[in-house]
């Protein structure tokens, strides 16, 4: 009783925030018929924002003396531009990619900004909406970082997983890429016994490249954003010690010292993984191009 009379624990607080709206409980540690309702509303809002935000710096160009806004948008598109151009040689395969890389890139930094958001602000306005509707407010769910749920970050590594499938396909054909399958990366052997051993071991190697690339990618964006957002959690308990004491106004100075500092750090964070996430995404579908 005393426990709920005084709020929940810090367990418990750390729990709750990192528990999704969800449309049920995962029956196992991989369900995919589990839905995170929160993640993909965030994923989705932020994605039509962005989509927004483009077309509104496109609408605006001019060609006279560029706005701020302007000139923030053609120096990104020139930054994205120039790495697809060092990395994808193809000039009809970047009128696609450098677009989907920019995207990617604004994309993922508008998600991983979520981060810098008060953790209890949009959780505390939610429980009141779900509160109002005759729900429980203790079952009221929200998390607001899309890219610390995995499922996010490696739906967008399976995306791009796709699209390098695809243009090794478009590139080198459905026969060419087959025998690239089987002969790369250790070649094959006029020997037929030792041609079929190769192969097997080449296609083996192929399909742990595909898997290990696509995992990666995805768990290492998930893992930073996922670490950020814990963190938050920690520092944000600092000032839920305040009291009108030596102990509490220590831990609230220290709760704003950590939060600053940390949120400062964070802004780097969130930037450099957008901007990984985007030039791997580059670098696979260059490699697709590649032949070997």
């Amino acid at each position: 009783m005393a426990a709920e009379e005084h709020g929940p624990s810090a367990g418990e607080y750390i729990i709750h925030h990192l528990t999704h709206l969800q449309n049920h409980k995962p029956a196992s540690v991989v369900d995919f018929t589990t839905i995170n309702f929160d993640s993909l509303f965030w994923t989705i809002a932020l994605g039509a924002l962005t989509c927004w935000l483009m077309w509104l710096a496109t609408r605006k160009a001019t060609s006279g003396v560029p706005g701020r806004f302007q000139a923030a948008v053609e120096i990104l598109v020139e930054m994205v531009d120039s790495q697809a151009k060092s990395i994808v040689h193809n000039a009809n395969s970047r009128k696609f990619v450098a677009p989907l890389a920019l995207t990617v890139f604004v994309w993922i930094i508008m998600l991983n900004t979520m981060d810098l958001l008060p953790v209890d602000l949009l959780p505390f306005l939610w429980q009141k909406i779900y509160g109002a509707t005759g729900g429980d407010i203790e079952h009221a769910y929200l998390r607001v970082v899309p890219t610390a749920d995995l499922s996010i970050t490696m739906g967008l590594s399976l995306a791009v997983l796709l699209i390098c499938l695809y243009y090794n396909i478009k590139i080198k054909g459905v026969g060419g890429w087959a025998h690239e399958l089987v002969t790369a990366p250790f070649g094959t052997s006029k020997n037929p016994f030792f041609a079929v051993l190769l192969g097997i071991v080449n296609l083996a190697m192929q399909l742990v490249e595909f898997v290990a690339k696509t995992v990666s990618h995805g768990m290492r964006l998930f893992g930073n954003m996922y670490a950020g957002e814990l963190l938050f959690l920690l520092i944000a308990l600092l000032g839920g010690a305040f009291t009108l004491s030596v102990t509490g106004l220590v831990l609230a100075a220290l709760h704003i010292f950590a939060g600053t500092v940390w949120a400062i750090f964070h802004i780097l964070i969130i930037v450099l993984q957008a901007f990984v996430f985007m030039m791997l995404t580059l670098v696979y579908v260059g490699q697709a191009h590649d032949s070997h």
